[in-house]
């Protein structure tokens, strides 16, 4: 049996196109692998120090300051209390509500770098404990006992983590803050936390780790300030603050430690007047 003769140019075209195809094959592949999976942050890990390239939350403040309320807390018998600065910034004249309808006036001293202020009244309540300088670990609880609402209640939370607050507008800054997931709250509260700022942040001895400043309600989200940003405003006062142990505090009793803390005025209304 005899095959035909293939024409020269196909077998040519043949032996180009081999060459092309052993060629492209032999092209060195730099393409990326693909990414690793996110890192899981392990709850109870230590919580790191601050860092600028820590995720960002971007607020905007209004010019113009309004009258409201929020929480305060104790920090020295003597008549020094610490509260955010948003509650008060630009008051005409703030208080701290002693008794329905009766308030003490109270001095504002606000730190530009940070979003708190301290406030200083003619005698005070017996201060909070501090726990500025405690190591903080990731899913640890902390309790938030104030005037949310304009009406005495709790919330507890989770850590999560740390972010960067980033504010636009008047007090333009940036400075760390410590996220939390909520986990419960008084029963009857519903929505906003508004009135809340300001309030203490307690871990599981009674002992402030921050100062509420905010709320993401629609992620389940509270901020705080960072320990160590209190604790840098309350020394740039020159106050010598002692430190002395807490109470326990848990999710069984903390609603009842609220009580307590309100009705001896360690943890108080405050109001910002403006007209």
């Amino acid at each position: 049996m005899h095959f035909p003769r293939l024409p020269d140019w196909l077998i040519y075209a043949a032996i180009v196109l081999a060459l092309l195809i052993a060629a492209i094959g032999r092209q060195e592949r730099a393409d990326a692998p693909p990414p690793p999976p996110p890192t899981v942050e392990v709850e109870g890990t230590a919580l790191g120090p601050a860092s600028p390239f820590d995720p960002a939350v971007v607020v905007e403040v209004a010019s113009k300051t309004q009258a409201g309320a929020g929480t305060a807390f104790s920090v020295a018998a003597s008549g020094v209390w610490v509260t955010a600065r948003h509650v008060v910034e630009g008051c005409r004249q703030a208080a701290i509500v002693v008794a329905p309808g009766q308030g003490v006036v109270a001095k504002v001293s606000i730190d530009p770098a940070a979003e708190t202020a301290v406030l200083t009244t003619d005698g005070g309540a017996p201060p909070l404990p501090l726990g500025l300088s405690a190591s903080l670990r990731r899913g640890e609880r902390a309790f938030h006992l104030g005037f949310p609402q304009g009406r005495p209640g709790e919330v507890s939370s989770r850590l999560i983590g740390r972010e960067n607050l980033v504010v636009h507008g008047r007090g333009a800054r940036t400075e760390p803050v410590l996220v939390w997931a909520e986990t419960g709250r008084t029963d009857g509260l519903r929505g906003a936390l508004g009135g809340l700022s300001g309030a203490p942040a307690l871990d599981d001895q009674g002992r402030v780790v921050g100062v509420t400043i905010a709320e993401a309600p629609r992620r389940g989200r509270i901020y705080t300030t960072a320990p160590e940003t209190t604790a840098r405003t309350l020394a740039a006062g020159g106050r010598r603050l002692s430190t002395f142990p807490g109470a326990a505090i848990s999710a069984d009793n903390y609603g009842r430690v609220a009580d307590d803390l309100r009705r001896t005025l360690r943890v108080a209304q405050v109001v910002c007047l403006t007209a």
